[in-house]
Parts: C-alpha cells; sequence; structure tokens
C-alpha cells in the first residue's frame, strides 16, 4: 500500500490547478479512490486518481495552502512517498442505464477516469462540469472526447452561465456520480435522478480509518470519509 512514486511531469493547467504524472506499481485502481501523499507537513494530502493508464497515474490537484504549494514545486524525476490507492470509489455495473456526471472544480478530476472506464463497457454519459470562471476551466477536451459535455461558469465568462444545477435539471439519465464542495453536492443530491452517488471531499488525517478526522454525518450516526468513502449512496449521508 505505501510506495514510491516517480514524477514523470508536473505542470500547470488552469489557474492555480496542476497535472501531475506519476509512475506507480499497482495495476488495480479504481475509479473515485485516492492516494495520500506525503509532503513536509505533517499531514498527507489526499490526491484523487484522474486517469490511469498502464503504469502511468495523473491526479490534477489545486494549489491552495503549504503542502499543494510544495508539491507543485516538485519536477520530473523526483519520488513521492505514496498511500494507496485507498477508499471506494463509483459502481460501474451500470449496464443500458444512461450516467451523468457532474463536477465542480476540483471535485472534477475523478470523473474523468471514472466516465473513461464507463465509455469502456459501452455505457452512454454526459457530463456537467463546473468552474468558478474561464480561467479555471480544465480538461474540456479530455471530457469531450467521451461524448456530451457542458461547462458551467459561476462568473459566465465560459460556456453556461450558473451552476451545474441549471443543466442537470433538463437532463435526462438512470444514475448520477457526482463530485465536488459540499454545497454542490448537498444540491444534485437532492436532484431528479433516482441512483445518486457523490464523492465527498473532507480534509483527512491517516486515510485508512483510524483517527476519525474526516467523518461526515449519516442518518444512522457517522461515516469515515477516507475508508467507508469517499463515494457514497446520497441517501447514505447527510450533508
Amino acid at each position: 500500500m505505501r510506495q514510491r512514486a516517480t514524477i514523470l511531469s508536473n505542470r500547470e493547467i488552469a489557474k492555480a490547478t496542476m497535472e501531475m504524472k506519476v509512475r506507480i506499481v499497482d495495476g488495480t485502481i479504481a475509479p473515485g479512490t485516492f492516494f495520500h501523499v506525503k509532503t513536509s507537513e505533517l499531514l498527507r494530502r489526499p490526491l484523487s486518481v484522474a486517469n490511469v493508464e498502464a503504469d502511468v497515474v495523473t491526479f490534477l490537484y489545486k494549489v491552495v495552502g503549504t503542502g499543494t504549494a510544495e508539491l507543485a514545486t516538485r519536477r520530473a524525476g523526483d519520488e513521492l512517498d505514496v498511500l494507496g490507492p485507498l477508499g471506494n470509489g463509483f459502481p460501474l455495473a451500470k449496464d443500458g442505464k444512461r450516467v451523468v456526471l457532474v463536477g465542480g472544480g476540483i471535485g472534477v478530476p475523478p470523473l474523468y477516469y471514472t466516465r473513461r472506464m464507463l465509455a469502456a463497457r459501452g455505457i452512454e454519459t454526459v457530463a456537467i462540469l463546473g468552474f468558478e470562471s474561464e480561467a479555471s476551466v480544465f480538461y474540456e477536451d479530455e471530457f469531450r472526447e467521451l461524448g456530451e459535455t457542458i461547462i458551467t461558469t459561476v462568473d459566465g465568462t465560459y460556456g453556461e452561465a450558473g451552476f451545474v444545477t441549471g443543466p442537470l435539471a433538463r437532463i435526462d439519465a438512470d444514475v448520477l456520480f457526482s463530485c465536488g464542495p459540499e454545497p454542490m453536492l448537498k444540491a444534485v443530491a437532492a436532484s431528479h435522478i433516482n441512483e445518486r452517488y457523490i464523492s465527498i471531499e473532507n480534509r483527512m488525517g491517516c486515510g485508512i480509518g483510524a483517527c476519525f478526522a474526516c467523518v461526515c454525518k449519516a442518518p444512522d450516526g457517522y461515516v469515515k470519509v477516507c475508508s467507508d468513502g469517499p463515494v457514497f449512496r446520497a441517501e447514505e449521508v447527510t450533508l
């Protein structure tokens, strides 16, 4: 589970958003899972899996603090201390059903790998991706190669103005997969789609369910995002 990963590339692809490709020796990585990456700070940083091709894993992360700022300085050839893959991802056994993927900001990355895996199974998908502004948009071309893709921006500088809930209201689908900030997840979890799965973004401590730093309310108590999730059926958690 713990291993050394070699960085192959690390570049900025949008405003304060980095794409890091690393070589990881692990052939079983499910869409929606994550790796816990060590920096010089006490706590590791959870990075969701944006793509997997052979032994090359892609992480997309936003530079928002000391830990991610440090990661942004790493170069090809450097090594990372990583734990993973961790957590439970999106269920892919959705044959015959249409899936809508709804992502907000840095919640978009795990949906790309998920969509690739769904496409490989012949499952029809549509993606709705929300960003703050045009400068924040990333992976649009990659998503469009896989099917219908709708971009929204809060300030209206690109795509449809407003939030992802606007286009979601007119989408006909059987299943919803979503990842993003809590207000967005709360809104899409109440959508008209019958079968809804959400991936929760919480700060984590250990990443393996031992420290209870990432708990989330549930109808019958609490769940641990790192080990019980990060993907849950919408009715399993209380946002």
